[in-house]
């Protein structure tokens, strides 16, 4: 076994073991928040969150991937430009939120929103100032000191929170909480590698190579925004702000496959496929294809049982307030399966330096969200619109097909034996489920 494969196997390990880590310590913190706060809160912090995720990608050049995939990556004049550009991002953020708090407090007609919108993007601007050296752990494929890291961090802010909003119970503590966090990880990220530091540099070699992968970046970063976050801009619109929290609860529930995979993509796959990136096509293509089979067939059954028992989980865990979530949880993790064959190979495209398809799948996904969703729920009310979320993963899948194809590193054949596992797998826990007396997890609608 090949130093490259040992490290991406112990990788992928740690990044398993430590993210299941981090989504218990949220799973717990969700449980004791929603018995502390109304649903709405959820529902506005959830729409804030959403605005912040989106300045940090629409200002994105790709300072994590251009360190991770440069060959100047451990060069320290890169690092500190790399750095700058980072910090001055930061800034532009925070400036940019203090000039959409006030359209997005009246678009939304809730005035709450010019002040919690500058309060919690405070967390951009603090974390602008952070050390590239999570970046630097990503490239050395040094994942078990950093998954012990972000474990150990999300265990510290979230302990925080609980006991902020034990003592001061209200919307604006949850919003002060995320600055927490962001403190947190500004000092935190100086301690972990040994004499590492930052400081302001501007080489225009370094800057010239940031920009001109991150141009792609940047397009790739603002429809990746588009898609995955325009659910909750569209849904804070058409429905209240309590059912809104109630979907947010769903969706975290129902997308923990997907972000496990989305972090074995960043950390383990992406960085993998980069050292190897100068292999023939054909070589990378039976590389690439031979692990993700695996990482597929796990991923069926985990998400299978997940759709079978889902609604269960919601309906003992949280109180008749959310409700609703248990016919929704089942729903959208059945649309998580395009998600799971999406992020275990678009990895590859953006790794040989070709992440132009990945905007295009993005774009893709933004059109079903945006004019898809508004018309189900017209037609067909909430149902309809949690439909189209469900399944807004499809063209975002089909596209990148379509890049594969073009790059030789085309995986449908592979995609379609694992799907029909994944089917027959959960049709399987389906009838054992209602063969136990437990009906389907739609049942409350039929």
């Amino acid at each position: 076994m090949t130093s490259l494969k040992k490290r991406a196997m112990r990788g992928a390990m740690w990044t398993i073991i430590c993210f299941g880590g981090i989504q218990i310590l949220r799973f717990g913190n969700n449980l004791i928040l929603t018995r502390l706060l109304k649903p709405e809160y959820f529902g506005l912090m959830a729409l804030v969150t959403t605005l912040r995720v989106g300045l940090e990608l629409f200002s994105d050049v790709g300072i994590a991937q251009n360190i991770i995939n440069s060959k100047r990556g451990d060069e320290e004049t890169f690092l500190n430009t790399a750095w700058t550009i980072q910090v001055i991002r930061g800034v532009v953020i925070w400036l940019v939120c203090l000039l959409i708090s006030f359209p997005a407090a009246n678009f939304y007609n809730d005035q709450r929103l010019m002040g919690l919108i500058p309060i919690a993007i405070l967390y951009s601007f603090i974390e602008g100032f952070s050390s590239t050296s999570v970046h630097t752990l990503h490239r050395r494929l040094e994942l078990g000191k950093l998954s012990l890291y972000e474990l150990i961090l999300q265990a510290c802010f979230l302990s925080t929170l609980i006991f902020l909003v034990w003592l001061y119970p209200s919307i604006w503590t949850l919003a002060i909480g995320t600055v927490v966090g962001g403190v947190y990880k500004l000092v935190s990220s100086y301690w972990l590698i040994p004499k590492y530091s930052n400081r302001f540099a501007w080489e225009p070699e370094a800057v010239k190579e940031i920009l001109s992968f991150g141009k792609w970046m940047f397009i790739a970063s603002a429809l990746m925004f588009a898609a995955e976050q325009a659910d909750r801009l569209v849904l804070a619109k058409i429905l209240s702000f309590q059912m809104l929290g109630v979907y947010t609860v769903a969706y975290t529930l129902a997308s923990i496959p997907r972000e496990v995979i989305k972090q074995l993509s960043y950390k383990v796959i992406f960085p993998t496929i980069s050292q190897q990136a100068d292999l023939p096509r054909s070589t990378l293509r039976e590389k690439i294809l031979r692990q993700r089979r695996l990482m597929l067939i796990g991923c069926a059954i985990a998400l299978a049982i997940l759709v079978t028992v889902g609604d269960l989980i919601v309906g003992i865990l949280y109180d008749k307030r959310y409700a609703a979530a248990t016919w929704m949880m089942p729903i959208l993790c059945s649309g998580i399966w395009f998600s799971l064959l999406f992020y275990t190979i678009s990895p590859a495209l953006l790794a040989i330096s070709k992440p132009l398809y990945s905007a295009q799948s993005n774009f893709a996904r933004f059109g079903i969200i945006i004019l898809g969703v508004p018309l189900a729920h017209y037609s067909f009310g909430e149902l309809g619109a949690i439909i189209v979320i469900a399944f807004s993963d499809l063209p975002l899948y089909i596209v990148n097909l379509y890049g594969l194809w073009r790059e030789k590193l085309t995986c449908l054949a592979q995609d379609i034996q694992t799907t029909v596992f994944f089917i027959g797998v959960l049709a399987l826990f389906l009838v054992i489920r209602n063969y136990l007396g437990f009906g389907l997890p739609i049942q409350s609608l039929l």
